[in-house]
């Protein structure tokens, strides 16, 4: 029989065809993406959902704050053991897993890790519900923070592709709204939830819905070009050692890490203990602890983070001078302490010190979206992710990992002279931490200007 010797060119011109074909369809999808983020309304809503998402991580990663006594009651806790699940068995795994995530988010898909990892967060967060002893709660904390080290460092990128440079902190605080919103709704639902049910059925009713949402953000929002805002997308990819020399050769990032990580030691300090503080203190029913001061802390610190990103992109823009980030940090953190301590030494009922509190959470929000988006200005493209996750690491490994066992050591070191008014004296010690966050604020702002005038593409 014939073999007809064409067949094979047939056959290779087919495969070309395809090839091509198929770099034709990956240009249109990506075509496809591009129209979409070009549209203010698109933009807008991935970034809603993005915050949502947020919010659940820290409803999630929060809910355990209003639920504290009666944990510590059934489990047989002590307060440092409960600032250890309220902190380091979160924050150590949360810390070192963020690193490796952030380099895949730099290389690949976003929006898909940011799915992967809100499913993982809250199957571990429906998982506490079932622990019957520390270990178990500890190991089931460990798996929420693995699940939501894949959760910020990601969308930082993504917004900062959707937004420019100038609208960048004010994107970046509506997102980090999500951190107070969380605070608000794991307040409120949190105390209803254990007055009529218990604390485990909490941890299941806060965890399950997110497993919706990662199902809806994988469908509905697109993966943002790299370099969209930018307007290019011929950034190399970096490797963690390129990123990690860059980083610690700027002065400027090394104090503005180590301020934000003292800012969150403060923050999650206080945070961590003031339902406590207000139940043991002034005998304030539990359901008025959660609305009353879920309230306070949640808008109050929802109005400050976009008050602080809208306030340092403003005065940036106007004058020129990308210090203004710096300077809205410094004076916001000094301005929390007298009233935090009106709060915690002053104030003479549950009442008035939970409203009063709203101040000191106001103020406490301005410091994250100008800290990110100014470690966004200091890095290339395909560093963003990993620079958030570098911020995020010394951030939660002293804040988050240290500041609530500080502040419960505090508390039991002081119990045997104070009694239940130990939580008192211990709080107003944490906030003056704040003096030395303000500090390395203000270091970061002499070396500042070279440091993103000198940023790699």
């Amino acid at each position: 029989m014939a073999v007809d010797t064409n067949d094979g060119y047939a056959l290779e011109a087919s495969a070309e065809m395809g090839v091509r074909d198929e770099a034709m369809q990956t240009q249109a999808v990506e075509t496809d993406e591009h129209r979409a983020y070009q549209n203010k309304s698109y933009r807008y809503f991935a970034l809603g959902i993005l915050t949502l998402v947020y919010t659940f991580n820290f409803v999630d990663r929060q809910i355990i704050t209003i639920l504290s006594e009666f944990i510590i009651a059934d489990l047989g806790l002590s307060d440092a053991q409960y600032g250890a699940l309220n902190g380091i068995a979160f924050a150590a795994i949360y810390c070192v897993l963020g690193i490796p995530v952030a380099v895949w988010a730099d290389r690949g898909n976003r929006r898909s890790i940011i799915a992967i990892a809100l499913a993982v967060w809250s199957t571990m967060t429906m998982l506490c519900g079932g622990a019957q002893n520390f270990a178990q709660l500890f190991a089931a904390r460990f798996g929420v923070g693995a699940g939501e080290a894949g959760g910020s460092p990601p969308a930082h990128s993504m917004i900062s592709d959707m937004f420019p440079v100038k609208e960048r902190a004010t994107a970046l605080s509506i997102y980090s709204m999500g951190v107070y919103a969380g605070v608000l709704f794991g307040m409120v639902g949190g105390a209803y939830l254990v007055q009529f049910f218990s604390w485990r059925i909490a941890f299941v009713v806060v965890g399950a819905p997110g497993i919706l949402l990662a199902i809806a953000l994988r469908l509905f929002v697109k993966e943002p070009p790299r370099g969209m805002a930018e307007q290019r997308n011929d950034a190399k990819k970096a490797s963690i050692k390129d990123v990690f020399y860059l980083l610690l050769k700027r002065k400027a990032f090394v104090h503005l890490s180590i301020a934000c990580a003292l800012h969150a030691f403060v923050t999650y300090g206080l945070g961590g203990f003031m339902p406590l503080f207000l139940r043991r203190v002034h005998d304030m029913p539990l359901t008025d602890v959660g609305l009353i001061y879920g309230l306070m802390a949640g808008l109050g610190g929802m109005i400050g983070t976009f008050a602080g990103g809208y306030m340092s992109d403003t005065m940036a823009n106007k004058t020129g001078d990308k210090n203004w980030y710096i300077w809205i940090c410094i004076i916001s953190t000094l301005a929390a302490i007298p009233f935090a301590l009106l709060t915690f030494l002053v104030m003479p009922t549950g009442l008035t010190a939970a409203l009063s509190y709203f101040l000191p959470v106001f103020f406490a929000g301005f410091y994250l979206a100008p800290c990110i988006a100014l470690t966004h200005g200091m890095v290339g493209l395909r560093m963003r992710a990993l620079s958030s996750a570098v911020l995020f690491f010394i951030l939660n490994l002293i804040g988050l990992g240290i500041g609530p066992i500080a502040t419960g050591l505090l508390s039991d070191y002081f119990e045997p002279q104070y009694g239940s008014d130990a939580i008192r004296y211990a709080l107003a010690v944490t906030v003056l931490v704040n003096i030395w966050c303000a500090g390395h604020y203000y270091l970061a702002s002499r070396s500042l200007k070279h440091a993103l005038d000198n940023a790699p593409a």
